[in-house]
């Protein structure tokens, strides 16, 4: 697995053995940038993301490398994203790691403009973890939510959201729900 565009590009991130971790895949990645570039233009510069569920960290670090303010990267288990975090030394002023159960976020000071979420497939987590968005206040005002489900995963949106989008990449249905 590597970074796919930005200033990184081609860098290569380290990703375990089997199948614990389960990485968006690169086509998937490229595609859901192309999206945000035509929906946001060249504003990454101003924005703060989330990774929820982060895994790898992969989706985060490639928004650092493509020019995101910064990052924060969830998971229950930080040992992999910590690992590519680190090779990203010039960039760790923009990158925060929390360790939690998303869950139950913890409550943050700062709220952010992009959310990100791969939560296991088919287990009731994406709805669970948008209302915890909500709750805990983690989404700016029209922050704009992605979340990667299985693809005949039909899954309850709030009604804080809006669904402006929806894509399917092989096995996988990407959402992007925005904050109303």
């Amino acid at each position: 697995m590597r970074i796919i565009g930005g200033k990184y590009r081609g860098k290569k991130l380290w990703t375990p053995e089997g199948k614990s971790v389960r990485p968006t895949a690169e086509r998937a990645r490229e595609a859901i940038f192309n999206l945000l570039y035509s929906h946001l233009g060249d504003a990454f510069a101003d924005l703060d993301m989330a990774d929820i569920f982060a895994g790898t960290g992969a989706f985060a670090l490639e928004a650092l490398s493509r020019g995101f303010k910064s990052v924060t990267l969830v998971d229950i288990n930080t040992k992999t994203l910590e690992r590519n975090a680190k090779m990203f030394t010039s960039e760790q002023e923009k990158i925060s790691i929390i360790k939690a159960n998303a869950e139950n976020l913890p409550c943050l000071r700062k709220q952010f403009d992009l959310i990100f979420m791969d939560a296991p497939y088919a287990r009731g987590l994406t709805s669970k973890v948008l209302g915890q968005l909500l709750v805990k206040n983690w989404l700016k005002d029209n922050a704009l939510c992605i979340a990667e489900v299985r693809n005949n995963e039909e899954i309850e949106i709030p009604d804080d959201f809006d669904l402006v989008d929806s894509r399917i990449y092989g096995l996988a249905k990407v959402l992007f729900l925005q904050k109303k």
